[in-house]
């Protein structure tokens, strides 16, 4: 599962949101957006939505123990938890596989056609705890139910100490080709502060057998701002990071969640906790140490070599619809979102009424909001290096709202935190971006908006609660 309880995003600037799991409907559903002119939608902006999901997320919430900074829904199944490929599978993880595959065979397909899907993300938990021949049971059903391209990105989220070299080769035979290592940190007392199940060992041993079992799509994840966490120490697993040469690299800072053991022990921006400068100068650390090592920074938490994005997550960014099958995970179909039960028992029960006919037809909701379409399409966009296309964002909502957001951002534009291209993807200086805004047909020569980064990305909170006042003045 996406790291909702981790940000790139400060508090030395406005309060952080929640890293968006799948939408970060938390922060869009603070706003009213009214777009000016809605008969002017673009039919594609609309109707994007209401196409059927090339995507889908799997959750298996088991982890050998719950980490510090977690509030995700797992199940902890204690330091015996398997790591090898073994026949003995515990009855947690079997009794709940069982329990996904009803939920995917019970779900509505209300398409008229459906295509393939494209991706499949298996996030947790500790995906790499299931058994290979468990995962082959949900990849077997997803063809079956909604069929997979033979080039389809299949991700798998794999903690170091969970696998070995046979369980790898297992998953990639099955077709899992994009593996998602969480790591953490290189440094032992760090991996101790926060709970983690594996330490430095285990980490290297992971990486190599990754390497070993040539797995060419490989990304790793890395946490700042952790407990007595120095500039030394970040710097030198971020060092380290570089000389494992992933094909991606993501960067999150620890946001502390309500209920947590953080959450009882620590306050953010207070000792042993960075404070919150120290926070944005990590952040800045990221993008210099990474960008020099030539991954491109093409999403606020997310670096790459080219070629080497997650298709995935650009399925979330581009605000396309998806499925989401499992405990706790959420799901964006047919222009509706819709959350999982967190609880088992809960979860247990929904998919009961689900297979009863009683579960609400998501599927079938077809109500699009404009206001929160509005929304989603600017946060998203601007979390991305490419920005927000205001040409498609001028036909979809209207030439006023677009002149308003170019208004409003004129200041920071001038303070080099929000940067406009030409449809030439020049970079405007602030002269040139005024002088475009005083013509009659106001913005037509701008292409996109984009945050620079690192200052614009770190500032990405005041940005985007900017837009969303123009949007819903």
């Amino acid at each position: 599962m996406l790291k909702s309880s981790i940000t790139p995003i400060f508090s030395i600037f406005p309060a952080k949101p929640n890293y968006p799991r799948l939408l970060c409907r938390a922060i869009s559903g603070n706003f009213n957006p009214t777009p000016t002119v809605r008969q002017n939608a673009s039919p594609n902006i609309f109707t994007t939505p209401l196409l059927a999901p090339t995507s889908a997320y799997i959750h298996l919430p088991f982890c050998r123990k719950r980490c510090y900074y977690c509030d995700f829904p797992i199940v902890a199944l204690g330091s015996h938890s398997p790591t090898q490929t073994n026949d003995d599978d515990d009855p947690r993880i079997s009794n709940y596989i069982q329990l996904l595959l009803r939920e995917i065979n019970a779900s509505k397909v209300n398409f008229k056609s459906h295509p393939p899907l494209e991706t499949v993300f298996f996030g947790g938990g500790t995906p790499s705890l299931v058994p290979p021949r468990l995962v082959s049971s949900i990849l077997d059903l997803l063809r079956v139910k909604f069929g997979v391209t033979s080039d389809a990105e299949i991700s798998m989220e794999m903690d170091p100490g969970t696998f070995d070299v046979r369980k790898l080769e297992e998953l990639m035979e099955l077709g899992v080709n994009r593996v998602s290592l969480g790591v953490q940190a290189f440094q032992e007392e760090l991996l101790k502060a926060c709970g983690r199940a594996h330490g430095v060992k285990e980490v290297y041993e992971a990486i190599e057998m990754v390497k070993t079992c040539r797995v060419e799509n490989w990304s790793l994840d890395l946490i700042s701002s952790l407990p007595n966490q120095t500039p030394d120490m970040w710097e030198e697993s971020l060092r380290l990071t570089i000389e494992a040469q992933p094909n991606h690299v993501s960067v999150y800072d620890l946001q502390v969640e309500q209920g947590t053991k953080f959450g009882a022990l620590y306050t953010p921006g207070e000792l042993p906790l960075p404070s919150d400068v120290q926070s944005a100068d990590f952040y800045r650390m990221a993008s210099r140490m990474l960008s020099g090592a030539g991954y491109n920074h093409y999403e606020i938490s997310s670096y790459c070599q080219n070629g080497f994005e997650c298709k995935h997550n650009f399925t979330y960014w581009k605000n396309k619809p998806f499925y989401g099958f499992g405990l706790g995970s959420a799901s964006y179909v047919s222009g509706m979102r819709f959350s999982r039960p967190k609880n088992m028992r809960g979860y247990i029960d929904f998919v009961q009424s689900l297979e009863n006919g009683t579960a609400a037809d998501y599927t079938g909701n077809t109500n699009t909001d404009v206001r929160d379409l509005a929304s989603d399409v600017v946060m998203l966009s601007l979390r991305t290096a490419r920005g927000l296309d205001l040409k498609s964002f001028r036909r979809a909502f209207g030439n006023s709202v677009v002149a308003s957001l170019c208004e409003v951002y004129k200041p920071y534009i001038e303070s080099g935190h929000v940067l406009c291209l030409n449809e030439h993807g020049t970079i405007l200086t602030a002269d040139e971006y005024n002088a475009l805004l005083n013509e009659d047909d106001i913005g037509q020569g701008l292409a996109y908006i984009r945050l620079s980064d690192p200052d614009g990305f770190l500032f990405s909170n005041e940005l985007i609660s900017t837009a969303f006042a123009v949007i819903a003045p």
